[in-house]
């Protein structure tokens, strides 16, 4: 009975060390064919185009495209327009179409402008994806971005919060370009919507340039010397108008709400100069534009990109996501 015991014993443990092995082996064969299936070919090379190329704003959206990068085994370029000029942008495009990479991710500095030049490069069988700021009509495959229009009805909702619902607002932007024009209506539409009794008394271009934004915000006040709150849809505007906030003498706070998270902006809502600020997904518009035009490149899209027919190979739109910062959560968005 005891060999017998020790018999069963041995033939369990045999086959349990069997079981085991034959699962460890299929789940190396599963990664290793997953692994081969999204690696890239020598020489395979994406390309990001910005506009502004050196501002800190751009610094998460290229991490997101370097991981991803990382992860597929393919080389990255980074290239963009130097200054907010959109013949400059359209010249870098052309640039780069000559050199055939594998893919371009586009952050469009205008609705219209970047049209003609997107569609040469996704006739040329480049693929093209959108980010951040999009080209609406154009051939590119998909647009990775924030929902500008919500996002622009978030920061309605949180300059009404701050207000009690009421008081005269001014919206800072950039007038032609598609993300800041939804924001601004997102904005003064959340604002006719639901708050009577607030209204919107101007919408001024700062060119993306701080000192512009300081000073409209200046002339602002001086037209409307119970301005209340201003909405500034970019960055570098945000600060401008956080500075004038800052030097204003009267007895009521001007309440500014930015968007972006560059450390200039949170330090000034950390200040108080800025109430609040809205936040991006912008990490994953980097990543995941790259894996997109990866699986365009590779055709491993069902449809592919090259078969005929109204429907998209990818999502034609992908919402990445927003937050809103404050002075109770601003630590949490400084880089780690």
């Amino acid at each position: 009975m005891k060999k017998m015991a020790l018999l069963y014993m041995v033939l369990i443990a045999a086959f349990l060390a069997y079981a085991a092995q034959h699962i460890y082996t299929n789940k190396a064969d599963e990664r290793s064919f997953r692994s081969q299936q999204l690696r890239g070919e020598l020489g395979e090379n994406y390309v990001m185009v910005t506009f502004l190329s050196g501002i800190e704003y751009w610094k998460s959206c290229l991490k997101g495209f370097e991981d991803a990068a990382g992860a597929l085994n393919v080389s990255i370029e980074y290239r963009g327009a130097t200054q907010y000029d959109a013949r400059e942008q359209i010249t870098v495009l052309e640039q780069i179409i000559a050199k055939k990479p594998a893919g371009i991710a586009i952050s469009a500095i205008d609705t219209h402008s970047l049209t003609g030049v997107i569609d040469k490069a996704v006739d040329a069988g480049i693929p093209v994806v959108l980010f951040d700021s999009g080209a609406e009509g154009s051939k590119a495959y998909s647009f990775l971005g924030t929902d500008n229009y919500a996002a622009g009805a978030a920061a309605a909702e949180r300059m009404a919060d701050l207000l009690g619902g009421q008081g005269k607002v001014a919206v800072i932007t950039l007038p032609f370009q598609q993300n800041h024009e939804e924001r601004t209506r997102g904005f003064r539409e959340a604002i006719e919507r639901s708050y009577p009794a607030m209204k919107v008394v101007a919408t001024e271009d700062d060119k993306g340039d701080a000192m512009v934004a300081k000073n409209l915000t200046r002339s602002l006040l001086r037209k409307h010397p119970d301005l209340a709150g201003v909405f500034v849809t970019e960055a570098a505007g945000g600060k401008g108008a956080g500075e004038a906030a800052a030097e204003l003498v009267r007895g009521a706070k001007l309440r500014v709400i930015a968007f972006d998270t560059d450390k200039d902006t949170l330090d000034m809502i950390r200040e108080g100069s800025i109430s609040a600020t809205i936040a991006q997904g912008t990490w994953n518009m980097g990543y995941w534009s790259l894996q997109y035009l990866f699986h365009l490149h590779h055709d491993l899209t069902i449809p592919s990109p090259a078969a005929s027919g109204d429907v998209s190979p990818l999502p034609v739109g992908v919402d990445t996501g927003i937050s809103i910062v404050t002075p109770d959560n601003v630590d949490d968005y400084y880089a780690k």
